[in-house]
């Protein structure tokens, strides 16, 4: 039986069941079965026309019979005689057809052959047919059979299987369930960033492509213009480049167009292929997504992602946005040591009228990394570009409103667990991972357009915040960023908040003002972003939280974020419990004690009331008495030692001789005998 708080009222039933659809479902059965009593009971056949039953008569009536009673129906019934026009009516198409059909030949003769005086009375169906389909030989009779069972039948039937099997091949967000299946086992945890490219062109979309004999030309002059940028072996060229062509002609087609577009060799793709070059830039966005979440999916029993794979995904999506090849984004180690940037040139070339030449330039002025660029002065960095770069006025104000737009990412993470004022972690604990996100632009503007001249199409910013131990290759949290809704992130963003300060029993005037905080943050460009994984082993691990940019180069940002975890003593215990808990162990307590002496000079002893396992044995009971034994002090007090699992009784000396110590003394005596008593009711219990 449920409890009154929770049984379904009268009226809670009655709403549930007077929903629409069964209001609806109600009213057709009952429409149904109206159609039904009216067809019963309406729709009568017409009863046949028997002159002789109109006129009263037996069929072997003369013909002297018949006028007689002729001129008693119309005495009767002639609109002379009767003036109602039921009588009328029925004196005209019933009496005077009858005395016709049993007096005239002709009408007698249609009678008998037709069964009314007046000849057929049959009903005529027709359908809106051509003629030549409903002639009366009956010769098209199977092409309008054919035609009926054709668009009638098999035609909506056809639609309805190629629809279910052309569904069927694809996922909610559209993407071919080939494709998740390729990218899931392709993908490797060593997977270097040069190699993501041939698990991208794997997807079901691009092996749909078709390959006409038309394209065997221009995919021979594609392969010459990129050759350089195919990662061949130098010293096993021919094998290479025929092992390239007996792959898969789709993937092959793919790749040489693809790295056309990040050669930015767009122009020399023949007329024929940039149709094709077109629907694979267009399809690269959600595949790169999709590709991204399945280097991130829990893989092995850690449940943690891969990170060196998840970092080549994004940088293979900068590439693809930026037409900046790969290759571009290498660099030499002397180089790094030297100061120069990870990134590259890479990152110099996603600006304007930025070619690999001038780019030799600015690095030769000791401007080796985008970030340096962005922090000169103005005037310094106009004059270089001018004199170093030799770009026009102009050119030089196409690179100032580029450099603006790009975002500088700003991060704060902590690392946590809710409702532990201690902030410690422990084995085993939910950790929430907490981090606010915001984007600052040099025009002041949180969003923006990237400049993509070599996209053929829009696209929008998308961040990708990685909680991430990367000499393990592990991301322990990860989540996808978005600038564009500002109502779903405050909306996401105060939920949050509030769940936090509600489990922590806050104020409810506090909640309010921190939710109206957390609006005005939002709304001036952050995000709030808070996972939570389960913490790890016992240990200190060194993790960095990266938030990465798909579409701009050298604007990510990395975090390094220290993470201790603690052992666990025991399970479902977090520290000491109070006094007040003594009362409660008797039940469901497990008491430990530590006792520790000194050479026989002092002796300190704490207790720790801890919860009792069901499994403990009496024997620590009777173990936990017998350390209750008086002793004698200096001063010839009697001390009693305190429970075990009076946590409070703090440490007692055998030189005890103020009076604090004594009043400290008679209260752990006191509090001793209660924790005896609940000790022993909880054994008996327990036997």
């Amino acid at each position: 039986m449920r409890a009154p708080k929770n049984r379904i009222s009268l009226a809670s039933r009655v709403a549930r069941f007077l929903s629409c659809e069964n209001v609806a479902l109600v009213a057709l059965w009952c429409f149904m079965a109206v159609l039904l009593y009216y067809v019963r009971t309406v729709s009568q056949e017409a009863a046949p026309f028997d002159p002789f039953s109109i006129l009263e008569l037996q069929h072997s009536a003369t013909l002297a019979d018949v006028k007689k009673a002729y001129r008693k129906k119309s005495l009767e019934y002639h609109p002379d005689k009767n003036p109602s026009p039921e009588a009328a009516k029925y004196f005209a198409e019933k009496i005077a057809k009858a005395y016709k059909a049993l007096t005239d030949e002709t009408a007698r003769k249609n009678y008998e052959e037709y069964g009314h005086p007046d000849g057929h009375q049959g009903m005529s169906v027709g359908i809106a047919l051509p003629a030549f389909m409903l002639n009366i030989d009956g010769a098209t009779g199977g092409i309008l059979l054919a035609g009926l069972v054709g668009v009638g039948i098999l035609l909506p039937l056809m639609i309805a299987v190629v629809y279910l099997i052309n569904s069927s091949k694809y996922t909610g967000n559209f993407i071919m369930n080939h494709t998740l299946y390729s990218y899931f086992h392709l993908m490797k945890p060593s997977l270097a960033p040069t190699k993501v490219m041939d698990v991208f062109t794997r997807a079901g979309e691009f092996m749909e492509m078709p390959v006409r004999r038309s394209d065997d030309e221009p995919l021979q002059r594609l392969f010459t213009l990129v050759r350089s940028n195919l990662n061949f072996d130098p010293n096993n060229l021919k094998q290479e480049q025929a092992k390239f062509w007996k792959r898969h002609p789709s993937l092959v087609k793919v790749e040489l167009l693809l790295f056309a577009h990040l050669t930015r060799q767009g122009a020399e793709v023949p007329p024929g292929l940039r149709g094709d070059l077109d629907h694979i830039l267009k399809l690269s966005p959600p595949l790169l997504e999709e590709l991204m979440k399945m280097a991130l999916v829990q893989r092995d029993h850690t449940g943690f992602g891969w990170f060196r794979p998840a970092v080549g995904v994004i940088e293979l999506s900068q590439c693809i946005m930026q037409a900046v090849p790969v290759s571009a984004r290498k660099v030499s180690e002397r180089a790094v040591a030297m100061g120069a940037s990870a990134e590259g040139p890479a990152q110099f070339l996603q600006l304007p009228h930025i070619d690999e030449v001038v780019v030799k330039k600015i690095v030769r002025k000791k401007v080796r990394t985008l970030q340096e660029l962005r922090d000169m002065d103005l005037e310094d960095r106009q004059a270089m570009l001018k004199s170093v770069a030799g770009l026009t006025e102009e050119q030089v104000e196409d690179v100032e409103s580029t450099l603006a737009m790009l975002p500088t990412i700003v991060l704060d993470i902590t690392i946590e667990t809710e409702g532990e004022e201690d902030n410690l972690v422990q084995e085993g604990d939910l950790v929430t991972m907490s981090a606010w996100v915001s984007i600052e632009r040099g025009n002041k503007m949180t969003l923006c357009q990237p400049h993509t001249p070599y996209f053929p199409y829009p696209k929008d910013e998308v961040y990708w915040l990685l909680l991430a131990d990367i000499q393990a290759n592990a991301v322990w949290n990860f989540h996808k960023i978005s600038f564009l809704d500002e109502t779903a992130a405050i909306t996401a963003a105060t939920n949050a908040v509030r769940d936090a300060m509600e489990g922590t029993g806050a104020d409810p005037k506090d909640i309010h003002d921190a939710i109206n905080k957390v609006i005005e943050r939002v709304k001036s460009g952050a995000r709030l972003v808070k996972g939570k994984f389960p913490a790890p082993a016992e240990g200190t691990y060194n993790l960095t939280a990266l938030c990465l940019c798909d579409t701009w180069i050298g604007c990510d940002k990395k975090t390094n974020v220290k993470l201790k975890v603690l052992k666990r003593s025991r399970a479902g215990t977090r520290g000491q419990a109070t006094a007040a808990d003594v009362g409660n162990a008797a039940a469901s307590g497990d008491e430990d004690e530590a006792d520790s002496e000194a050479d026989g000079e002092e002796v300190d002893e704490q207790y720790d009331d801890e919860y009792e396992s069901e499994y403990s044995d009496d024997d620590d009971d009777e173990r936990e008495e017998e350390d209750h034994d008086s002793r004698v002090t200096e001063n010839g007090k009697v001390e009693e030692e305190g429970g075990a699992a009076d946590e409070d009784a703090g440490e007692i000396t055998d030189a005890a001789g103020t009076s604090s110590q004594k009043e400290k003394v008679s209260q752990q005596s006191s509090q001793s005998e209660n924790n005896k008593e609940a000790r022993g009711g909880a054994r008996r219990r327990r036997r």
